[in-house]
């Protein structure tokens, strides 16, 4: 029941935007399936760690990069389905690499494929990987709209796309602490080794969002050539 105090501040923001005549049902809909989705995560998640399998594992993770590049060309709709391959593409080389680094690597985990960290680590990883290329789709697109070349476009693209990263970097341990620090201090951790959990964490986050950003624009230069020659052949057939 304690839990329903969470909603209120929630709700004052919802009140808001009513009265303020601006998307109320968008935010409504998005706590309600953050609700839901939250709910249906915890008791999926005890299966999962229960069975201990690889297969169920390497399904999960695909899962959370098919629907992480869905989500991330929301930004520019008109292009999703054309964009797609490249966004899976490029979180899978980003986000999947930085995965295998940090879980083999660093944590060492045995087995390899250890549910109670890969997936928890991966969800951390594909999610900022689908928002910085959310962001560099946008910011691309709308440096083309303004003539901009294609080195032009993707260097403001990657640049906007990593603003919200290397802010977090810039405030960690001094205006917030992340919430898997804060966890594993709650859990009663030492709050030295939370914090250098939460240092492999921010470095996984911060390199594969711009490993993943920077291919996805990479993989956009074709695209943006074959446009250009599109254009040119449409002027040179006008009388």
């Amino acid at each position: 029941m304690n839990l329903a105090l969470a909603f209120v501040p929630a709700l004052v923001v919802i009140g808001i935007l009513y009265l303020w005549a601006l998307k109320a049902g968008d935010a409504i809909h998005s706590l309600a399936r953050m609700l839901g989705q939250l709910l249906l995560i915890g008791y999926f998640l005890g299966y999962i760690f229960e069975s201990d399998s690889v297969l169920v594992v390497a399904c999960v993770l695909a899962v959370m990069v098919f629907v992480s590049s869905w989500i991330a060309l929301g930004s520019v709709k008109q292009k999703r389905r054309a964009l797609y391959k490249r966004a899976v593409l490029s979180i899978f080389l980003g986000g999947g690499l930085t995965l295998l680094l940090v879980t083999q690597g660093v944590l060492d985990l045995n087995p390899w494929y250890e549910p109670q960290y890969m997936i928890p680590l991966a969800g951390m990883i594909f999610a900022n990987a689908m928002n910085t290329i959310s962001l560099a789709a946008e910011r691309f697109y709308s440096e083309l709209s303004m003539q901009r070349t294609y080195e032009e476009a993707r260097n403001k693209a990657l640049q906007t796309s990593l603003i919200p990263i290397i802010n977090s970097l810039f405030a960690v341990g001094i205006v917030s602490l992340p919430g898997m620090m804060t966890g594993q201090i709650l859990s009663g951790v030492s709050p030295l080794i939370a914090a250098r959990y939460q240092i492999m964490v921010m470095c996984m986050i911060f390199g594969s969002a711009g490993i993943a950003s920077a291919c996805f624009l990479l993989l956009l230069k074709g695209e943006n050539s074959l446009s250009k020659q599109g254009g040119e052949a449409e002027k040179s057939t006008e009388p």
